[in-house]
């Protein structure tokens, strides 16, 4: 599939915001559309969306005037009601809280989600610490990479169209992130705390590996997430993070460190993840196939990594997944996006769309 656009932004958190919504204007028009149906789909109230929305932009109001001013830009350059771009910013929240509050997920959420991976000490024959993963999400959305400066550290990172903040990046100072939806019984939009999308913003802008974990988790979140986070100089950690509390899970010595769309010791955090009760069981082949195959190379190679992100064993539940013609086509998903983070080197490579589909193109730093 094409390559993503690369949007240069400079200037006030206002005038950067403006630049996006000017460049994305379409891109963010179909992504208003696309999860305003996927909300409505997934059992939010349509006379409740407004009133979700301007809850949230409240929220980043308070807890980010320079988050909402980008919000405010991206507003006025892409013609969108501010609503509207506080609802995309505002989406994982209300779509996870959804999905947990009904624990009846729809086909999309049994089949989508991400595969994360990373590690240190010599894992990767490519020196250095490297992290990446597979994101599988709706066929409907559209995304873009942003490269913008905070505080002398720059930052390159993923996100989709409208969506101020990245979530899959790196910075300058060798700081990396990847990111799992989690969810449990006790995810709640209603929660006043830094919305996700605020959150990843933070910890890519981060200039050490101790400052990314606390912006995942502190203040505790409204909805359960996982973070994988990878810095060159001191290596990879997965932090699981819940209303309940979180968990830092560390790189044992010399293994790859994986992480999909279940907690991993969900007894220690005390939550319980009731739509995986009704078979979502897609989050543990992934892990499991994950593992298997970085298992089988030592050091892995960039090409034996490739090959594992485009492993289609498992059909629709495998790592590289495709829409499912079966599957109505509001409910189809796909892996949208692939990353691989070189830290040390500074080097983003990635696809838009299924890896198996084209080959990895690459930015840097």
């Amino acid at each position: 599939m094409s390559s993503l656009p690369l949007l240069r932004l400079h200037g006030t958190p206002r005038e950067r915001g403006l630049q996006h919504g000017e460049a994305l204007r379409e891109a963010i028009a179909a992504n208003v559309a696309e999860y305003r149906s996927r909300m409505l789909t997934s059992g939010v109230p349509e006379d409740q969306l407004a009133e979700r929305s301007q809850r949230f932009l409240e929220q980043f109001t308070r807890y980010d005037p320079d988050y909402r001013a980008t919000m405010d830009g991206i507003a006025a350059g892409s013609g969108q009601d501010l609503l509207d771009i506080a609802l995309l910013n505002a989406r994982y929240e209300l779509l996870y809280s959804a999905w947990s509050e009904f624990g009846r997920p729809t086909v999309d959420s049994i089949r989508s989600e991400c595969t994360s991976f990373g590690g240190s000490d010599g894992v990767f024959a490519e020196s250095g610490t490297h992290i990446g993963q597979n994101w599988d999400w709706f066929t409907g959305v559209e995304g873009a990479l942003l490269h913008w400066e905070h505080e002398g550290t720059t930052v390159i990172g993923f996100t989709e169209a409208g969506v101020a903040g990245a979530k899959i990046g790196l910075n300058s100072a060798g700081v990396g992130l990847c990111i799992n939806g989690l969810g449990a019984s006790v995810d709640d939009w209603r929660l006043d705390t830094v919305p996700m999308h605020l959150r990843t913003q933070r910890v890519l802008q981060s200039k050490s590996l101790a400052e990314a974990v606390g912006h995942a988790v502190a203040p505790r979140p409204a909805c359960s997430s996982n973070f994988f986070i990878g810095s060159a100089s001191d290596g990879v950690v997965t932090v699981e993070t819940s209303p309940l509390g979180s968990r830092v899970i560390y790189q044992d010595a010399g293994a790859p460190l994986v992480h999909a769309n279940h907690f991993r010791a969900p007894e220690a955090l005390g939550v319980y993840e009731s739509w995986l009760e009704t078979g979502r069981v897609s989050t543990y082949h992934r892990f499991d196939r994950m593992e298997t195959l970085l298992a089988e190379e030592s050091p892995v190679s960039t090409e034996r990594l490739y090959a594992s992100m485009r492993d289609h064993e498992g059909g629709p539940l495998a790592l590289c997944r495709h829409p499912v013609e079966t599957d109505p086509v509001e409910l189809q998903t796909h892996t949208a996006f692939a990353a691989h983070l070189e830290l040390d080197s500074l080097r983003f490579s990635y696809t838009w769309g299924p890896p198996c589909e084209s080959e990895f193109a690459t930015v840097s730093l």
